[in-house]
């Protein structure tokens, strides 16, 4: 399989990272090593992820990484990641459906 970002999946990865970085850079570095280290492993694993609960289909999935979602789909042989949520945001719909 092969990943893709989206535009805002990595926006929203660069975001979270600043948000720990003030904080802790080294945190904040660790915290998206381990967030595209958990992605990889989508090429040979795509269906580990739970179905998102708010979708309920079979192509909408997430992979929960410690406080955050990451949501993706998967088309083919394509894992296209979405979204990277905070598990308390509420999820919209039309963010990942669009």
């Amino acid at each position: 399989m092969k990943i893709i970002w989206s535009p805002l999946a990595i926006d929203r990865v660069a975001e979270i990272a600043q948000y720990i970085a003030q904080d802790s850079p080294n945190s904040a570095q660790k915290w998206v090593e381990s967030t595209f280290q958990v992605v990889e492993r989508l090429e040979q694993f795509p269906k580990s992820g739970r179905i998102v609960p708010e979708i309920k289909q079979d192509d909408f999935r997430e992979i929960i990484h410690g406080n955050y979602r990451i949501i993706y789909r998967l088309q083919h042989e394509i894992v296209s990641i979405l979204t990277v949520r905070h598990g308390r945001q509420i999820l919209p719909i039309d963010e990942i459906k669009a």
